[in-house]
């Protein structure tokens, strides 16, 4: 059965579910290739083994933490997580963090698409074109279906990822020589912080869609629970994920870089054994892939929403945005195969210019200004108290962007201020702690007038 709600209110009467299926989605969900490859960019780029996994987890703990607070959000409003900016930025000014979320989803869908694509092609026996058009039909089907069906998924995907990964980490260590990956122990700052970004910015990406899986729970369930729910599962399934990348591409040396897949592959050692790893990356594909369409899904709807003034989505239409969505990461996917992981990589770190101050604002405006109180109703009427456009929430957002401009050190944008930090890219620091400070600081300027206490619709308690 296919879900009927998109951007509206969850009313208490179809709340359900239990906080640990917050962690057997992030965990399931990042048990998957893409995290595999990102943890090992950390060594391609020439990181050395052990502080390269420490960092990642710095990463993970640190980008997680952000990520959790968002998931809060979800029960408490029963609302997906970007229709809640509306609150900070307005009914329409909303859609400019929402543009740049919609962009992120379709490259993490493409670049799923490409891996998933190239795994569902050696099992099918298939060019790796077939294999990225069956994976993003597929992805298709689940995104149309929902959110139990995903909640679903990820507790498949966790007990299907836990088998493949302990078997992958046994088949890797048993062949190599761990004396020697230990002993690859070379302290730099800047591959250290690079991994430390790499493993953020995995985390942070997620922000914009996190409460788009917790909003059905009960509104009273704990937030204690709820968080670490959200944070356990998705630092360990990460850092699983991505500390195997470590490894693997320490090990594996050049021979790793443009065959990611086929390189894992081969540690199965027979080609039964070869098949069943294909399916696990497929399989874990599909969950991170689908969270990606569904989130893109309910993104647009939000966009589109804004400007018609409406709360809810017709199912047809529902099904004509989520193949738009997937249809143009497949074509990005196909287009961009041979160039995947340097593209991937830019595109993953140069994300944190934009989501930083987006979650700044976001959780400072919840957590500390606002209360938690936020009038629902009027998230859906520009005519109401957050109207059209807060000049103010857009302004404080712009300013955050580009205080993180000079810090910047990507092959996309070089900062003129990196040199400071020795050319370390610590700019997703400076952006997140400036923006709160400012949105904080100056919140005299907002003439929202915000409510005493949450006003829930008339028909939703």
């Amino acid at each position: 059965m296919s879900e009927t709600r998109s951007i509206d209110y969850i009313p208490d009467n179809e709340r359900h579910g239990h906080p640990f299926s917050q962690f057997t989605l992030w965990f399931g969900g990042n048990l998957q290739i893409t995290a595999i490859v990102t943890g090992a960019l950390a060594v391609v780029l020439g990181g050395d083994v052990v502080w390269s996994i420490v960092a990642l987890l710095v990463g993970q703990v640190l980008g997680a933490t952000v990520m959790s607070f968002h998931a809060l959000q979800g029960p408490r409003l029963g609302l997906p997580q970007m229709i809640i900016s509306r609150a900070q930025f307005g009914v329409l000014g909303a859609v400019i963090p929402l543009v740049l979320v919609c962009v992120m989803y379709v490259g993490f869908s493409a670049s799923g698409t490409v891996l998933a694509g190239q795994a569902m092609a050696k099992l099918l026996s298939v060019s790796n074109v077939a294999g990225m058009i069956l994976f993003s039909a597929i992805i298709i089907v689940i995104a149309v279906l929902g959110y139990r069906v995903i909640h679903k998924l990820g507790k498949v995907a966790s007990v299907v990822g836990v088998l493949a990964f302990v078997y992958l980490f046994i088949a890797l260590l048993m062949s190599s020589d761990l004396g020697a990956i230990a002993q690859n122990n070379h302290f730099s700052m800047p591959m250290f912080l690079l991994a430390v970004s790499l493993s953020s910015s995995w985390q942070i990406a997620f922000c914009p869609y996190v409460s788009d899986y917790s909003r059905y729970l009960p509104r009273d369930v704990s937030g204690v629970k709820t968080f670490f729910s959200v944070f356990s599962g998705t630092v360990l399934g990460t850092q699983a994920s991505m500390t195997l990348g470590v490894i693997t591409a320490a090990i594996a040396g050049s021979a790793f870089k443009g065959h990611e897949v086929s390189y894992i592959v081969g540690l199965g050692k027979s080609e039964a054994m070869a098949m069943v790893i294909y399916f696990a990356i497929c399989f874990g594909k599909i969950t991170f892939t689908t969270l990606n369409a569904y989130g893109s899904f309910m993104s647009l709807t939000t966009i589109v929403s804004g400007f018609r003034n409406q709360s809810t989505l017709s199912q047809r239409s529902r099904v004509i945005f989520v193949v738009l969505i997937v249809a143009i990461s497949c074509v990005i996917a196909l287009l961009s195969e041979p160039a995947f992981l340097k593209h991937f990589t830019h595109f993953l770190l140069f994300l944190l210019a934009f989501f930083v101050p987006w979650s700044a604002i976001s959780l400072t405006d919840y957590f500390i200004i606002s209360r938690k109180a936020v009038d629902i109703p009027a998230l859906f009427d520009p005519r109401k108290r957050y109207g059209y456009w807060n000049l103010f929430g857009i302004s404080v957002y712009a300013v955050g962007v580009l205080i993180q401009l000079p810090f910047i050190e990507n092959p996309l944008y070089h900062g003129s201020l990196t040199w400071i930090f020795a050319g370390n890219d610590v700019s997703w620091i400076i952006g997140w702690f400036c923006t709160a400070a400012l949105y904080y600081a100056f919140r005299r300027f907002d003439r929202r007038l915000l409510p005493e206490q949450t006003i829930y619709p008339a028909s939703g308690r």
